[in-house]
Order: C-alpha cells, then structure tokens, then sequence
C-alpha cells in the first residue's frame, strides 16, 4: 500500500473533521462567554418583558456570573486541549517530530482566528442578540457541568481566602448604580448624553444619598410673619412677599406656630371685611391664628428621597427643618428638592431668577457665598467636594480654617478662591477661577 494512502486514510480525516468540529465547539464557548458577559442586563430585561425567551433565559444565567464562567470555561479548555492533543497525533502521524511544531502553529491560527477573534467581535457588537441565541445550549450546559464547577467553585474561593480575598456575591447589584453614573459621565465626554440629561437622571439617583440639611433654605433667609402684627402689616408683609407660603411666630422667631397661606389668608380677610362693598375696620378682628396651618416639621438628617415621598403623602409642599434638639434649622419645600432633579426652577416673581453664576471679563466666576456647591458644579461642569460643607462659602471656610476677611485668596483643589464681600461673618460674594 501506498505510504501516503496508510497516512491520508479514513481515520485521518475523520480526526481532522472532528477537530475542525471542536474548533467550532471553542467558537461557540468563547462566542458565549464574550456574549453573556458584555451584555445590557438592562437591555435583556427590557427585550425579555417584550416576550423574547431567550433574553429571558440568558437573565437568568447572568444571576450566577461565577457558575456561568466556571462552566462555559471548563467546557472551552476541554475541547481546546481535546483538539490540540488530536492535531498533535495527527500531524506526527504524517510529518514524524516535526508535527508537534506543525500543530502548534496551525492551531494556534486556527484557535486564534475562528475560536477566539472572530467570534469574541461577533459578539461584543451584538452582545444582546447573541446572549438571547446561545442562552438555550448555555443553561443546558451550566446544568451539566454544574457539580464540577460547584467543587472548582469551592477550591477556588478556598485559594483566594488564603491571599485575603473575599467574594462578595452581591457586588453586581450593588455596583448598579456606580455602573449607570459611569455609563452617564462616560455618553457625556463622548457627546452623546447632553449635559442636562446627564445631570437630571443623577440629581433622581442621587436623592436617597442626600438629606435635608444640605438643601434647605436656612433660618438666617427665611421671612416670618408676626402674629402680633396688626391685620394691615400682616397683609402689607403678604403680598410685598414673593412666597406663598410663610411661617407664623409669636414672640421669639423659634416659636413657630403655623404657617399661612396666601390665598387662605386673603380669603379669610375679604369673608370678614364682607365683599368688594364691606369695611375694612373689621379687620381689627381678624387673628391670623384662625387661617394658619398646623406647622410641619421634619429632621434635618431625612433623606431628600424620603422626604418627597412624604410630602406627597401628607399633600403638602412646605415644612421646617429642625435638628436633634427640636431647635428651627431652615425650611425646605417640594420644588427645592425637585430642583435637585431638574436644575433651578423661576418664575416672575423669584427675585434670584437671574443665573446665579456670572462670569466677569477677566475669566472669573462670580459667586455668592451661600450657593450650594453642588449647584455650582452643575452650572460651570466642575467637581468641587461637598462631603465636608454645603455651601461655597463653607467651603472655603473649611479649607481655611478660619472666617476670611475681604480680600483674602485661597488656593484649593485646582482653584482660586478670592473672597469678594462678607457681612458679619458671612462670606457673601467670591471670585473662583481654575488654576
């Protein structure tokens, strides 16, 4: 018999078809694994509401990463060697010694171009799509594998406890959110997410990490009606007002005992007085004790989340901000925790309906005092710390450790502080500018 017949025999080729069938095998473990990895759970979950199965099916094994991993690597490495050990004999069959160096190379090729590149890019360009394809064989393939990779699962976290490190099985839930800010930040540099949407969807995400006391209005600003005034300076104080509504004391401003509505209160005034024909004397009858509302207070370290929910609960816009001592902190409304979300909300009678930030000739930024810090990051794109005051102003006094004078420059976290005005010992005005 011819030599190179006995070589190139049946059993030759179908050892290369069964390697080149492994190959494919490798292909589709390496395609899966880039899949199942790189795709959108919230993509999946949307498609999977949609009424598509396999979106539904490739969830569910994403819940396990470290069981999907295990399985669809023990089953990549077991044809991967299984083929390179059967092209290892094949080629020493035919070219003697030299096929170990033949094979190594022609696999590598092979493994390299149709088992790992070609189908790692088909799917991390179609990672959802190919997810929901390959999610039928995948969980048929976890379920078999699943005692072996249980054990390699065991003696694995058994290694790593030894170097110090812990698996934490709930790390994916919890890095969600850090996941949908760098998504954000990341769609914002490439210009994809406009600055506004950006900062809308994180101010949303953001309100269960903040509390009251860093956005409530604070009791030096808040105006207070007298309930000894008479009817006539109360009503004069009303409509000069640009609030609707306006906390009510009686003797030391901390006494608050109500709080009064507008309309409440010039409608109680016009049913006493008798119409557009009645007497206004009979206002010296009028006690603003009667209309006022019964005060809300809330505790300055609620949650902004929490506390929306709450006035949407009581029907309420308005409430007093106290600390642990009951002692009359500030006040917070509804629209100041939606402006958290959506950015400055004016209307024609806000007196600060003029854009807070204001740039002067020279590239300096002209800042009051009392803006919040985070609403100045939002308005220049900065990233000024708010962890250890609220306010510009408290910054600046922060960093210094002292109240400034007028006058004064700071240099901090890659900027120029220069303070521009201060009553008392409020820093009211400051020029920032980047170093």
């Amino acid at each position: 018999m011819d030599p190179a017949s006995a070589t190139f025999d049946t059993a030759f080729w179908m050892t290369a078809g069964f390697i080149l069938l492994l190959l494919v095998c490798s292909g589709f473990f390496s395609g899966s694994e880039t899949a199942l990895t790189a795709a959108s759970r919230g993509k999946l979950r949307t498609q999977a509401d949609k009424g598509n199965a396999g979106a539904e099916r490739a969830l569910k094994i994403t819940e396990d990463n470290e069981r999907l991993i295990g399985s669809v690597l023990l089953g990549n490495n077991l044809v991967n060697i299984l083929a390179a050990s059967l092209a290892t004999a094949l080629f020493t069959r035919a070219f003697g010694e030299s096929g170990v160096a033949i094979a190594t190379l022609v696999m590598t090729f092979l493994v390299l171009i149709f088992a790992e590149v070609l189908p790692k890019t088909y799917a991390i360009t179609n990672a959802e799509r190919a997810a929901a394809l390959v999610s039928r064989p995948i969980m048929f393939i976890v379920t078999i594998f699943s005692p072996v990779v249980a054990a390699v699962r065991l003696l694995v976290r058994g290694v790593l406890r030894v170097f110090g490190v812990q698996i934490d099985p709930d790390s994916n839930i919890l890095a969600v959110r850090e996941e949908i800010e760098g998504a954000l930040q990341l769609g914002h540099s490439e210009g994809v997410v406009e600055k506004e949407h950006r900062d809308r969807i994180l101010g949303a995400l953001d309100l269960n990490e903040r509390v009251v006391e860093e956005i409530m209005l604070h009791r030096s600003g808040i105006e207070m009606i007298n309930a000894d005034d008479t009817p006539g300076e109360i009503l004069d104080q009303c409509l000069q007002s640009s609030h609707t509504r306006l906390p009510v004391y009686r003797g030391d401003q901390e006494n608050i005992i109500g709080v009064i509505h507008a309309k409440d209160l010039l409608r109680a005034m016009y049913k006493i007085i008798g119409g557009p024909e009645g007497d206004a004397k009979k206002l010296k009858s009028f006690k603003i004790t009667d209309v006022a509302m019964k005060p809300y207070f809330v505790p300055e370290t609620s949650t902004l989340d929490e506390q929306m929910r709450q006035f949407l609960r009581r029907r309420t816009h308005f409430a007093l901000v106290v600390d642990e001592y009951g002692s009359l902190q500030g006040l917070i409304t509804l629209e100041d925790i939606l402006e958290e979300i959506v950015g400055e909300i004016t209307d024609e009678f806000d007196p600060h309906a003029e854009h807070p930030v204001r740039k002067a000739e020279d590239g300096n930024f002209l800042i009051e005092g009392a803006m919040t810090i985070r609403d100045l990051n939002r308005a220049t794109d900065w990233n000024l710390p708010d962890d250890e005051a609220n306010t510009v102003a408290g910054l600046v006094i922060h960093e210094a450790q002292m109240i400034p004078t007028t006058g004064q420059v700071f240099n901090f976290h890659g900027f120029r502080f220069e303070v521009r005005a201060r009553q008392g010992n409020r820093i009211t005005e400051l020029k920032i500018r980047p170093l």
